[in-house]
Formats: structure tokens, sequence, C-alpha cells
């Protein structure tokens, strides 16, 4: 029980660590944050005109007939488009989020010993591979394929699927088999 605590707690520790690289040292999500030198209008726009919560422009209303949809999905093409994530009052609390973060990052972490402890022999090789098979399969399954559908930069999500379950695959690779 304590190789799977400790284990799990530095995978997390490490997780943790190239997410505070990637999203803010190295940066490397920075495109998909862009600036606009027109933000304050935009929101001054938005806030107007939208409740809180996710939207995806144009689209036809909820419960709309499939002929509504079909008319503005198909006079939709050719023009401009946008996901929006909006929100009336901005609230952050870097304590509460790194508090989340970690222990998401831990949980991670445990479920990846408890997972690797069911191997018949797991050896460092196997270790490491399914780790940034599983860092692939969460890549692909959720960011990819919304870059697929709305054309979005995913190759940061790829670029954290695999350094990140790489470097933890190195570390239960040789801490599980110590």
């Amino acid at each position: 029980m304590s190789k799977t605590i400790i284990g799990g707690l530095v995978a997390g520790l490490i997780l943790f660590i190239w997410q505070f690289l990637s999203w803010g040292l190295i940066d490397i999500h920075a495109s998909t944050m862009k600036h606009s030198p027109n933000q304050d209008k935009i929101l001054t726009v938005l806030n107007e005109n939208l409740e809180p919560g996710q939207y995806f422009l144009p689209r036809a209303a909820i419960g709309a007939s499939q002929e509504e949809a079909q008319k503005v999905g198909d006079a939709s093409i050719g023009k401009p488009y946008a996901q929006v994530y909006f929100y009336h009052d901005r609230q952050f609390s870097m304590a509460s989020n790194m508090i989340r973060g970690f222990t998401l990052d831990f949980l991670i972490g445990i479920l990846l010993c408890w997972l690797f402890s069911k191997f018949a022999d797991p050896d460092f090789s196997s270790i490491l591979l399914s780790s940034i098979t599983i860092g692939l399969i969460g890549y692909l399954s959720i960011s990819y394929l919304n870059s697929v559908w709305f054309s979005s930069n995913s190759i940061p999500d790829l670029i954290d699927a695999v350094v990140g379950f790489g470097a933890v695959g190195l570390w239960l690779g040789w801490w599980l088999n110590r």
C-alpha cells in the first residue's frame, strides 16, 4: 500500500510540475488562448447578449426541427464561427485551483499504480509504454476529437500527454520495479 501511495504522490507531483511548466514557464498553450486588442469591446457585446455558458455560434436553437438546423448549418458554410465560454463574473483562486489540480494529479497517479499492479509481470518498459498509451488515449478521445470537429489546435495537448505521462511512466517504471 505504501508503494502505491508514494508512487501516486510522486507521479502526481511529476504531472503537476509538468503542467506548471507547460501552461506557465514554457507556455506551450499560448496558441490556444490568443489576445485580441478588441477584447474589451467583444466582452461588452457578449455581456449584453449572452447568459453564462458554453456556446457554438452559429447554431440552431435547442428544439429546432431538423430542417431548421440544416438551414442554419448550410447558411454558415464559409462564414465566421466561434466557440465561446462566457461568464459574467471572473472568479479566480490560484490556491484553490492548485490544490484541486494537485489532488487530481495525485488521483491519476494512484489509479496508474493500481492499474500497473494488475499486470502479470510489470517491467520498466511495459509500465513506461502503458503510461504513454494512457496519456495518448486521453488525448485522442478528448482533445484530438474536439480538434477534428472544431478545427482547434490540439498539439499542446498532445505534448502534454506524451511528456507528462512519459515522465510519470519513467518514474513508475523504476519505482514499481524496485
